[in-house]
């Protein structure tokens, strides 16, 4: 498995399942920086690096990203929807990780570009499995290089199969 810096934001309105999955995070043997945000509102904020969220050599912009649905305010769905409307984002891996097994939020959550799909583990247990197998998935796969802005780095597709795709 390759390693490289990545940076979990967890969003979540319930500040006991944010404790518990930065807590399985670290557990499964996460190092690097997780910042645990409640709410659509500040996740929204951070990614953009508006506020307080502003200085990336504290809050590093994301390279993981797991949300909640049901949250006041602006919800998980915001969340994804922030998200698709930015190209460049796509390659951040977002994963619902809810308790709502309703299929409409399942179709909606994937329409909008979750990454996966996840009901929250009754057990701690649970927790850890799920994720240290969703970690270890994501921090194996490519992705392209960014800047501390989230913004995708420029590259030369001259001659390579990707240069008939328009870079933004």
């Amino acid at each position: 498995m390759k390693k490289y810096h990545s940076t979990i934001l967890i969003v979540d309105d319930d500040a006991n399942d944010l404790v518990l999955i930065e807590r399985a995070f670290r557990d499964i043997g996460v190092t690097g920086p997780i910042h645990t945000i409640i709410g659509g509102q500040e996740a929204i904020a951070y990614m953009l690096g508006h506020g307080k969220y502003s200085d990336r050599s504290v809050y590093a912009y994301p390279t993981f990203i797991t949300t909640d649905l049901k949250m006041p305010g602006k919800d998980g769905f915001a969340v994804l929807e922030h998200l698709k409307i930015n190209p460049e984002w796509a390659v951040i891996p977002t994963v619902v990780l809810t308790s709502s097994r309703d299929l409409d939020d399942i179709k909606k959550a994937y329409m909008l570009g979750a990454s996966s799909y996840h009901v929250k583990p009754n057990t701690p247990d649970g927790l850890h499995q799920l994720l240290k197998v969703l970690h270890d998935y994501w921090m194996s796969c490519e992705v392209p290089e960014v800047d501390s802005a989230g913004r995708q780095l420029h590259t030369n597709s001259k001659g390579k199969l990707g240069e008939r795709f328009a870079q933004t």
